[in-house]
């Protein structure tokens, strides 16, 4: 079925399971899923949507800025435009345009893999060099993740951290390294743990509202 919202038609992808409540989400391919129970029928889903346009408005503002954002090239805070020159042989980079040269996709996907890898061990080795509450260096791992930022694993002393945080700005990434080494001391989220995350990271709750958006 379809449902219009402020002149804008949306698909509604219902799924039926044996669901006592009803769900209902906007993911990035701007379609309303909405989970529910077998007895649903069509009418009692369309009035659902139309009790909760509020909620579903927001939503969709929230898919519009993760899919515009996925459209830009982030790194470390700034967008870039990128300009492909097939005479070019290393990644150029004019800060005060923001503009990125380089000969093709091939060589900046290399460079940017090259970047994350290279400024968050940095990251990391500074951050914990500053660390005073251990001194056994965990190690690292990077790689893509859907729903978090950063884990510390205490079991095999690694903290991993999310690549897509080299579109972000330094001092959010910053943070994430903070908040991952502080697990080494307190494994949960009490008073504790927050006390030493703003002792390494006095802006942190900033931050935090900075990373949700």
């Amino acid at each position: 079925m379809n449902y219009e919202l402020d002149g804008n038609m949306y698909e509604v992808i219902i799924t039926k399971k044996k669901n006592k409540n009803t769900y209902i989400k906007v993911k990035e391919d701007m379609k309303i899923y909405v989970t529910t129970n077998f007895l649903a029928t069509k009418n009692y889903i369309k009035k659902l949507l139309e009790e909760n346009e509020n909620s579903l408005r927001k939503m969709i503002q929230t898919m519009c800025k993760r899919n515009e954002k996925n459209n830009l090239f982030f790194y470390l805070g700034n967008t870039y435009d990128i300009i492909m020159v097939s005479t070019i042989k290393n990644v150029e980079i004019d800060v005060d345009n923001n503009i990125i040269y380089v000969k093709d996709k091939t060589n900046l996907d290399k460079w940017y893999n090259n970047q994350i890898k290279n400024v968050f061990f940095e990251r990391f080795i500074y951050n914990f060099n500053k660390f005073k509450e251990c001194n056994k260096l965990p190690k690292l791992r990077i790689r893509k993740m859907k729903t978090r930022w950063g884990v510390y694993n205490r079991a095999n002393h690694t903290v991993t951290l999310n690549s897509e945080l080299i579109k972000y700005d330094m001092q959010d990434l910053d943070y994430v390294i903070i908040h991952e080494l502080c697990h080494i001391i307190h494994f949960d989220h009490s008073k504790d743990f927050w006390n030493l995350v703003s002792l390494y990271c006095s802006n942190y709750k900033q931050i935090r509202k900075d990373l949700k958006e």
